[in-house]
């Protein structure tokens, strides 16, 4: 692989800010999505594929010609263009460590931030290799630009190899995964492939089968606003009736702090609003997909808790599917994981079947008919100023691709 032109592109496509704005009503939600979009389609059409177009969505679409003459699968690659609203995407810089010593990385832009060995342990596999940070005042952005850049150079490398033997090969890059809406606009049809790959996952070597079920709970709670002057049997606070609704989720258990491998949580992450309409969201996330529902009852019995000990308020709970675990529609095309893993056997590494807590495009594009595993592509600690990645590992990603596209071709 190309490496010093992957890193060229993962810098380039990272300083562009492309951060999703979940209170937006447009789609894409940020226009940083459409730049990059823009710059994609660029290149793409530079590499020499003339069907690569942005559409009015914003999502990418282009095709890799099939090197074969036999009738083969189309398989197809995807990632996301927009980062998470979690961390500011704005003016990053980013920061190549080559010959990566083995030390901790004080972050130069903020000091306080530190990527420490001993919370990263998987650093210690990397010493002499090229990591890549932020200055720490923003994220880096490998979720999901490492994505991109390694579809982006396994492209580039198959059309520069003709002897690659491969089928027809679709490229696809989505807006909007963070909050929940990368696949609205996807035309299955129009993408005609029989399997998708995400390029989405972290470290090296993971074939993520499985994720999280999801569902998005929006808790709206109304008060009565007066003058404090005049409150006193009148007023009822909001903001404080939704304070008493989060401090009685359970905190021991269900939670993200408390939690891991398979347990589900429930996880209060914004609050907004006054005195007269406070609004909490919360995700609910299970690999067992009853238990959603289970979930969003519990929602319902600490409102009518918090009801009756505030007189006059109200509290409504809505509940919005996102999206279900893949496990089950994985199963109906069972090659999708077994080319990947075959892949990885011809590379000489060791594919992880694993699972993943949280979803990808892949968790919807599967529940949609497409089945669509996902695939490592170096990310770690992402949504984070201590986020980070691994040029080789990228690297590895890039030779996967190529690989599966192999593989689908002797099938």
């Amino acid at each position: 692989m190309n490496l010093e032109r992957l890193l060229a592109r993962f810098v380039r496509y990272v300083q562009v800010d492309t951060t999703a704005a979940p209170e937006s009503s447009t789609y894409p939600s940020s226009s940083g999505q459409l730049e990059l979009g823009r710059l994609l389609v660029a290149e793409l059409q530079a590499m020499g594929l003339s069907d690569a177009r942005q559409d009015q969505h914003g999502i990418i679409l282009a095709t890799v010609p099939a090197t074969v003459k036999t009738s083969v699968p189309t398989i197809a690659f995807c990632a996301h263009l927009d980062t998470s609203p979690e961390t500011t995407g704005k003016n990053v810089k980013p920061q190549v460590w080559r010959n990566y010593d083995g030390s901790d990385l004080v972050l130069p832009g903020d000091r306080s931030r530190v990527i420490r060995v001993a919370e990263n342990p998987e650093l210690a596999k990397l010493h002499g290799q090229t990591i890549i940070t932020s200055d720490g005042t923003t994220l880096l952005g490998s979720d999901d630009k490492s994505g991109i850049a390694t579809i982006m150079e396994a492209a580039e490398w198959m059309l520069e190899h003709p002897e690659i033997a491969h089928g027809p090969v679709r490229l696809c890059f989505t807006c909007d995964e963070e909050i929940g809406h990368g696949v609205d606009h996807i035309d299955l049809g129009e993408l005609a492939a029989t399997v998708c790959y995400t390029l989405d996952g972290g470290g090296v070597d993971e074939i993520d089968l499985e994720t999280f079920s999801a569902d998005l709970a929006t808790v709206v709670v109304r008060g009565v606003n007066i003058h404090p002057s005049i409150g006193k049997g009148r007023m009822v606070n909001a903001v404080r009736a939704a304070s008493e609704f989060v401090s009685r989720l359970p905190r021991t258990r269900l939670s993200p702090e408390t939690t891991a491998d398979r347990a589900g949580f429930v996880h209060p992450y914004t609050i907004t609003g006054g005195v007269a309409e406070t609004t909490v969201q919360l995700i609910l996330r299970d690999f067992d997909t009853p238990q959603l529902a289970e979930q969003a009852e519990l929602l319902r019995i600490v409102a009518r808790t918090v009801e009756a000990d505030f007189p006059g308020a109200s509290i409504a709970v809505q509940i919005t599917p996102q999206y279900r675990n893949m496990a089950d529609g994985l199963k109906r095309e069972p090659r999708a994981v077994d080319y990947a893993v075959r892949a990885h056997e011809r590379l000489g590494r060791q594919p992880k079947l694993s699972i993943i807590r949280g979803g990808t495009d892949g968790s919807r594009l599967t529940e949609l008919g497409l089945p669509t595993p996902n695939l490592s592509t170096g990310e770690h600690n992402p949504h984070s100023p201590l986020e980070w990645t691994c040029l080789e590992e990228m690297g590895q990603a890039v030779a996967v691709i190529v690989e599966v596209c192999r593989v689908w071709a002797a099938e």
